[in-house]
C-alpha cells in the first residue's frame, strides 16, 4: 500500500477483549480513543458478543470515514481459557471484516509495543498507563491505554502503513 504526504494513512489499534481497547487516526491526523463492551447479556447467546462487534466495525469505519490499517494486540499465550476463546472469536471476526474490505492487517506481539511504549517488553498494566499519560494522553483504562500504545508503535516505526 501506498500513501502520499496529503492523504495520511487512517489507522485502527485494537486490544481485543470484551472490554476491546481502541484507537484511531484520522486522514485528519486526530487520534480518538476509548473502549467498547462486548459482554453478552444474560439472556443472550455468547454469539452476539461478535455480531455487536462487527457492527461496531461497521460504525467506526462509517464514522472514520474509511480505515487504511488495522493493527491488533497479538496474543501468544492466555492465562484462561476463556479468555482464549473470547479473544479467538474476536480476532477472527476482525480479520473477517479486514478481508472483506481488503484492509491490511497486522498483529504486533506484546512484548514489542510494550518495549516501545516502556522500555520493557514486560511492562504492567500501570507501565503501559504511565507511558501513555506520558505521551499526552488520557486513557480510561489499560485496554485502552493498551490500543493507544499499539497505535503509536504503528506511528513511530513506520508512518502506520502495513
Amino acid at each position: 500500500m501506498t500513501q502520499s504526504t496529503e492523504h495520511p494513512a487512517s489507522i485502527l489499534a485494537l486490544d481485543l477483549g470484551s472490554t476491546t481497547g481502541w484507537a484511531v487516526r484520522t486522514a485528519r491526523c486526530r487520534i480518538l480513543h476509548g473502549t467498547a463492551e462486548f459482554r453478552p447479556n444474560r439472556y443472550e447467546g455468547g454469539g452476539m458478543r461478535y455480531l455487536r462487534f462487527g457492527k461496531w466495525l461497521e460504525q467506526t469505519l462509517e464514522v472514520t470515514g474509511g480505515i487504511d490499517v488495522v493493527y491488533f494486540e497479538e496474543i501468544r499465550r492466555h492465562a484462561g481459557t476463556d479468555a482464549a476463546h473470547v479473544h479467538g472469536g474476536l480476532l477472527a471476526t476482525l480479520t473477517s471484516w479486514c478481508e472483506q474490505y481488503s484492509l491490511p492487517y497486522q498483529g504486533v506481539p506484546v512484548g514489542t509495543w510494550k518495549r516501545h511504549a516502556c522500555g520493557k517488553g514486560n511492562a504492567d498494566k500501570q507501565a503501559v498507563i504511565a507511558a501513555v499519560r506520558e505521551r499526552g494522553f488520557e486513557p480510561a483504562d489499560d485496554n485502552e491505554a493498551d490500543a493507544i500504545a499499539i497505535l503509536l508503535w504503528a506511528l513511530d516505526t513506520n508512518g502506520g502503513v502495513a
